[in-house]
């Protein structure tokens, strides 16, 4: 009996594999072409360094009101929650002026010129081609539109989306370069080139669905991400084991093969038993990444408690900023920052390079162990401290691929029931990040499985693209062979003509 059921169950777990890999090998195919595509072409972004570098240098003579005249000149209640910074915005003449922004209670974008404190909450279509103009170094510009969002503003934009209308501008002579600025307060938000979007559609498209239709819909395209992902797994699981059961290295097939197929269907099974714990996991891995119902989802600190961590002085701001600030080569933006009593400023030239000082006397700031102990117990009120350390390296958890990590940082470890760690910079005081446990499992169980992030592997870039192209080159493997095993079984089914009925006399 159990024997009859278990080869029923066998013959239900075949068919099961067949029908689910007839689609879901195509879908892996698309998957893991794009995948290597991202590898070395990511989706268009404006990064840090970029949007510094676009900037004009900050005029600080200009800069007539502080940080607290600008609120009270223009009608703001208390000391902004979000990051206040200034910065140099261009006008439509081409001139530039300072201005403080940060974001309301609603994050809403708010723009006060640092010259009378007046709010800025539009910008036409003429200053946001000569922002854009300064920002690509004096090239000319041509306006595209104006609307909420197309296909290069749909994905990775929560950061910028009270920013929106956006104005499109392409700039001439720049491989195909294309803007887009804020019309509501002049950002320059992202930037695009032709090398970019065109291979997105191969890439980021492709691998996340991001097209516009589908994208502009958020749970449709949730669920579509999910469920597709989630016949992936299921395809992938039953074609693993399928493939062990079939295998044999000991008792072996006629001419002693491991397998008892041939041509296609034997490159789909021994590639399938080489390579499908690793298939199996990078599906399992994408569709964890949706966080589905909310499985280690991530989790950030209310206003309040960021308010309490950054423990501000009530007093005035000083104003203007010291000498040693307008003596910064290349200066683009400085931050005004409250932490422990004392009033900071955080400078950031072109290049992203940082310098933090003292707003009353220019003296560099730092911060004690103590003082960045204290902070986070004020955090996450009740939580001890489990412990502390200083990174001056990347280690297991605190790295970037992609992006300049900043160095050094506290790493400071709470005993709360999250079990967060916080990462404090130890120049002026600001919390950089955190993570807490399920962020990093997630860590392990995404980015480790997904993008191989494995401590002895990312940092060394020729080693990890060799790894990336065997494993994903033995998914195509697997999955061609499986869209051309289906094709045909399809095939062979529409040959199939039914008898014709008797004729009856």
């Amino acid at each position: 009996m159990l024997e009859r059921l278990s080869l029923r169950g066998r013959r239900a777990l075949y068919l099961i594999h067949r029908w689910l890999g007839i689609s879901a090998c195509l879908l892996f195919v698309l998957w893991f072409v794009s995948g290597l595509v991202m590898m070395y072409v990511r989706f268009p972004a404006l990064g840090e360094i970029e949007r510094l570098a676009g900037l004009p240098k900050l005029d600080l003579a200009q800069a007539r009101l502080g940080p607290d005249q600008a609120w009270r000149a223009a009608g703001l209640p208390g000391w902004p929650g979000s990051r206040l910074w200034l910065e140099m915005l261009v006008k439509a003449d081409g001139g530039a002026e300072p201005v403080w922004r940060t974001r309301d209670a609603a994050g809403r974008p708010l723009t006060i010129a640092a010259t009378d404190g007046r709010l800025i909450e539009a910008v036409d279509v003429a200053r946001a081609g000569a922002i854009a103009r300064a920002f690509a170094g004096g090239a000319p510009v041509r306006h595209l539109e104006t609307r909420e969002r197309d296909q290069w503003t749909m994905p990775n934009a929560n950061a910028f989306e009270a920013l929106r209308p956006l104005h499109r501008f392409a700039v001439e002579g720049g491989a195909g370069l294309e803007l887009y600025v804020s019309a509501r307060n002049g950002e320059v938000v992202r930037d695009s080139s032709r090398i970019e979007r065109g291979w997105s559609w191969l890439g980021t498209i492709l691998h996340y669905y991001t097209f516009a239709a589908l994208r502009e819909q958020p749970m449709l395209w949730r669920q579509t991400v999910l469920w597709t992902s989630g016949l992936g797994i299921a395809a992938a699981l039953s074609g693993l084991i399928v493939g062990w059961w079939r295998l044999r290295l000991r008792r072996r097939y006629r001419g002693a093969a491991v397998t008892p197929h041939r041509g296609w269907k034997a490159w789909h099974h021994l590639a399938g038993v080489a390579g499908g714990v690793f298939v199996l996991s990078w599906v399992a891995s994408g569709w964890l990444s949706m966080t589905p119902a909310g499985l280690l989802a991530r989790q950030g600190f209310a206003p309040a408690a960021l308010a309490a961590y950054a423990a501000g002085a009530n007093g005035v701001f000083p104003w203007p900023a010291p000498e040693a600030a307008a003596g910064v080569a290349e200066l683009r933006e400085i931050e005004a920052w409250r932490f422990d009593g004392q009033a900071m400023l955080i400078l950031r030239d072109a290049r992203g390079e940082r310098q933090s000082l003292l707003a009353a006397d220019g003296r560099v700031a730092a911060v004690t162990p103590e003082a960045a102990a204290a902070a986070a117990q004020r955090l996450i009120p009740g939580a001890g401290l489990a412990g502390m350390s200083l990174l001056t390296e990347p280690d297991r958890h605190w790295y970037n691929r992609r992006q300049p990590l900043q160095l050094p940082v506290w790493r400071v470890e709470m005993n709360d029931a999250a079990a967060s760690w916080l990462y404090v910079d130890p120049a002026n005081g600001r919390l950089v990040a955190s993570s807490n446990r399920d962020a990093r499992l997630r860590r392990w169980l995404f980015n480790a499985a997904h993008s191989l992030d494995f401590p002895w592997l990312i940092h060394y870039r020729p080693a990890w693209d060799g790894v990336m192209w065997v494993l994903s080159l033995l998914g195509l493997v697997v999955s061609v062979s499986g869209v051309v095993i289906g094709w045909r079984h399809l095939g062979r089914r529409r040959k199939v003509v039914p008898p014709p009925h008797p004729v009856r006399r």
